[in-house]
């Protein structure tokens, strides 16, 4: 059985049907590829913004990641492993899931403080026996929330992205980055096909990759090395992109290790 990570942005939630298009390419496959299953782990940084916003809270971000204060994290949680992570369930029950909404705890991997100075932001390390592939087992598709649980019952906000790929890391799986561009794009914005750790240094340094794109960039080349192959980076607004990566058809940009 071949297992795929799938990382969903949090603005998929924002596009009307985005969500139950990209969930009904899932369910396609599961039918049609028995031998493949599929874990989503996704972000919902759009509606963390506006939950912060009302409630008169300023966002700030270091090199792409949100400083996550402790006074913030009430909100952060509440939109990333409630709201967000529910509403994408009940989108991937519509399309004929059985989805199984979780946060990183229970997908074995235990959150650690990054940066003092980013608050509460937090990085992944393998905890205890994750809950993912007995899930998988009993035909469920996990949904799992970036947010974290240290060993000293501290929430943290991981970036989606990192957990993607220390889940990916975790299950030996395929990778897939789903956003909301088709690739990454070159200095004229023109796609890129393929990247490897030399361009992508380039490129960040010439300050064509930067902000979010500059973090996904980074951790889809540290988790090619570590999984010891191509991780993918393609658009949610063209579900049929992630059934041709399923079946072995090169779009968007594959970073290379």
């Amino acid at each position: 059985m071949q297992t795929w990570v799938i990382k969903v942005g949090g603005a998929v939630l924002n596009t009307e049907d985005a969500a139950m298009g990209l969930f009904t390419a899932i369910a396609e496959l599961i039918k049609v590829q028995i031998d493949k299953q599929f874990v989503v782990v996704h972000g919902g940084g759009a509606l963390v913004d506006k939950w912060l916003s009302e409630a008169g809270f300023a966002t700030a971000k270091h090199q792409g990641l949100r400083i996550s204060p402790k006074e913030q994290m009430p909100y952060i949680v509440g939109a990333l492993a409630g709201t967000a992570n529910k509403q994408l369930s009940g989108q991937a029950i519509k399309a004929g899931l059985k989805p199984v909404g979780t946060c990183l705890y229970e997908a074995g991997l235990i959150a650690t403080q990054k940066l003092k100075a980013l608050g509460q932001v937090g990085e992944c390390e393998q905890g205890e026996a994750s809950i993912l592939p007995t899930l998988l087992e009993l035909g469920r598709t996990p949904m799992v929330s970036s947010i974290g649980i240290g060993a000293d019952g501290q929430l943290y906000n991981v970036n989606a992205d990192e957990a993607a790929a220390a889940i990916a890391e975790q299950l030996n799986a395929e990778l897939i980055y789903m956003t909301d561009v088709e690739a990454v794009l070159d200095a004229n914005k023109q796609p890129l096909h393929q990247l490897s750790e030399q361009h992508i240094a380039t490129l960040i340094e010439e300050g064509v990759i930067v902000g979010g794109m500059e973090v996904k960039v980074k951790t889809s080349l540290h988790a090619a090395q570590h999984l010891r192959r191509g991780v993918y980076i393609s658009s949610w607004q063209k579900p049929e992109n992630l059934i041709a990566l399923v079946q072995g058809i090169h779009v968007g940009t594959k970073i290379t290790p």
